[in-house]
């Protein structure tokens, strides 16, 4: 199925696997509403704003909008879906992509990092995905897509290996991310909507991860370009809302499993 002409909202998209999804839909024909905290560079310690994002797919072509949100805020979260749809029309595709993330060990885990993670990552997709699904349910029609990790994945052990501390509360929220997605998907299924989550198959060296030093030791062959996860959501979210839904699945044997190219990134 082409995007041509569908309203795609992605959020988390100023930079590395948002921006990503947010070209490839772009480039397809997708109207795309492009959002994030950051709006221009330099308001964030990290390279990348949606302002930068919604000028690359201008310039290649592409039609897309930009629309600031902090999705730890109810109100910001309604504003953004609400806008999408007066400047694109009703929302055909929601990819929730946002994350805020703290890697602290659960002995000394603040309150206020824990719940602003679960508010991000947790509250905020299942919120969203309330407030498009009547549309989608009267169109017989439609397609959710959340980003995950192999974090969700429980730790294997004992013995466990070293540095395994601080990624607990991480691994919380994408494992009721995945829960959510799967729960949905057979509440959605009779009426025509796709629920997935996606993950990457190796390690993308987005800014964040880079920040946290999480690719410090990666070997070369594990790591993976954000254009790999474009083509795994790409995939995803034009696929047939009878078959292609539920899915648990990470980026490269999603792409196997459907026959299609793996990207080896610029």
């Amino acid at each position: 199925m082409s995007l041509e002409g569908k309203v795609a909202v992605v959020t988390g998209a100023s930079r590395g696997i948002g921006e990503e999804i947010a070209k490839r839909f772009a480039a397809d024909g997708a109207l795309v509403a492009v959002s994030a905290r950051t709006v221009e560079e330099g308001d964030h310690q990290f390279s990348g704003s949606i302002t930068t994002t919604v000028r690359a797919i201008t310039d290649a072509g592409g039609h897309a909008i930009a629309i600031p949100a902090d999705l730890s805020k109810a109100e910001d979260r309604a504003r953004l879906l609400e806008a999408t749809e007066k400047e694109l029309g009703p929302i055909d595709i929601l990819v929730n992509n946002a994350a805020i993330t703290y890697f602290e060990p659960v002995d000394s885990f603040s309150e206020s990092h824990y719940r602003l993670m679960f508010e991000v990552q947790v509250r905020a997709p299942f919120e969203m995905a309330q407030k498009v699904l009547p549309g989608m349910r009267e169109r017989k029609s439609g397609w959710i897509l959340n980003i995950s990790s192999g974090a969700a994945r429980h730790p294997q052990g004992p013995p466990y290996p070293a540095g395994m501390r601080g990624g607990t509360v991480y691994g919380m929220c994408k494992a009721a991310l995945e829960r959510l997605t799967t729960g949905l998907a057979a509440e959605a299924w009779a009426d025509g909507i796709a629920v997935n989550v996606l993950s990457p198959s190796g390690l993308v060296a987005t800014p964040g991860v880079v920040h946290h030093g999480l690719n410090r030791g990666v070997p070369e062959d594990r790591l993976e370009p954000p254009e790999v996860m474009a083509a795994a959501a790409y995939a995803l979210c034009t696929g047939d809302p009878a078959t292609l839904t539920g899915k648990v699945t990470y980026a490269k044997p999603i792409l196997e499993e459907l026959g299609l190219p793996i990207p080896t990134g610029k």
